[in-house]
């Protein structure tokens, strides 16, 4: 099950918004097959696997990551293949949450009397496709917010000036957040006054030319037509409060332009995160200023943090990383779960999970 995990890792750039899965075909302490899901649209991790086992699938046991599906999509049921190809057991980390699958695949399985156990090493496998687990269960993304700062805390200097805080390899690190993500989320300052590209771009990282959606929210939709992510293969959506003038030069620059209004007069983030999840967007990736970044973390859109921090300090005139002005005592500080430290080049990276509140 460890090496369908691992397996199953490779398809992080190219699956979405379907779920990663990886599967082993063994007979007694012999692998006779493997595979993991590719790519959306191409052969499940099941099918790849018994194409490599051939005959030897019969009698075998296949250890899923996902309980395999029963309904046709654009590939036939995977449970249906299983059982074809003989195979006489199967060990399932977890349960698909998917409506159309949910427990079907193990029905399939056990009905035609294929011995099924499940939850073996259930935590790893829900971990793995968390974004996926949100989106289907909650009808919302799994929301990442990106921070880079100096150690005492600073994004950029007061003139505006921030390239470069951080170094090249922790550059590439958020190329490969960005790869990982069906959608990257900034607000209309950062645009405004960094017009960013939002892409991913590292010839390192096969991405089979899948861009994540650019989302920019807007509230008074004034996004420039030239920005320079509107020039870039991919799609760009723009979120309002209201539909403003340059909604219709917008759309010619070939953004999509939605209207979200809330009660305030801002851009109802929850809106958003719902019509992503309805687009199939697993993970979003927020990279934004601290105005948005402090909204979003005040009012309990954030599910993870990656904070790189940079061996440098940048003294008094400096913008912070957060703007909460809901936050007036210590009492209504955000605590912080760390899940992982290390360095990447000469920054470090922490990775931390707000503490939920009831």
């Amino acid at each position: 099950m460890a090496h369908a995990l691992q397996l199953a890792e490779r398809g992080r750039y190219t699956a979405h918004p379907n779920p990663l899965v990886g599967c082993v075909l063994a007979r007694g302490d012999t692998v006779v097959g493997e595979g993991w899901h590719q790519r959306t649209g191409s052969a499940h991790a099941e099918v790849n696997a018994l194409q490599m086992a051939g005959g030897q699938a019969r009698g075998s046991t296949a250890y899923l990551t996902l309980e395999p599906c029963a309904h046709h999509g654009r590939t036939p049921p995977c449970a249906e293949a299983l059982i074809a190809a003989g195979v006489a057991g199967v060990v399932v980390a977890i349960a698909d949450p998917n409506p159309d699958v949910a427990g079907g695949g193990l029905k399939l399985l056990a009905d035609a009397g294929i011995e099924v156990r499940t939850g073996l090493m259930q935590s790893v496998a829900e971990s793995l496709n968390r974004g996926f687990f949100s989106r289907v269960t909650q009808q919302r993304p799994f929301v990442r917010l990106k921070l880079a700062a100096s150690l005492d805390g600073a994004i950029a200097m007061t003139t505006g000036e921030s390239q470069w805080i951080t170094g090249d390899a922790a550059r590439a690190d958020v190329q490969r957040l960005r790869a990982r993500s069906g959608a990257v989320l900034t607000g209309i300052g950062t645009v405004l006054a960094d017009d960013p590209s939002l892409n991913v771009r590292s010839a390192e990282l096969d991405t089979g030319d899948l861009q994540p959606l650019r989302v920019v929210l807007d509230s008074r939709c004034r996004m420039p037509p030239g920005a320079a992510m509107l020039s870039l293969p991919g799609a760009t959506l723009v979120c309002c409060a209201q539909a403003g003038p340059g909604s219709e030069a917008l759309r010619e620059s070939a953004a999509e332009v939605l209207v979200f209004p809330d009660p305030g007069g801002r851009v109802d983030t929850d809106a958003v995160l719902g019509e992503l999840a309805k687009r199939g967007v697993n993970e979003v990736l927020v990279e934004s200023g601290p105005v948005l970044a402090g909204h979003l973390l005040e009012t309990g859109r954030i599910d993870e943090l990656v904070i790189y921090q940079a061996p440098h300090m940048m003294g008094s005139q400096t913008m912070g990383l957060l703007d909460t002005p809901s936050w007036s005592s210590l009492a209504d500080r955000a605590t912080l779960n760390i899940t992982d430290v290390r360095r990447v080049g000469d920054d470090t990276r922490i990775t931390a999970t707000p503490s939920r509140q009831d």
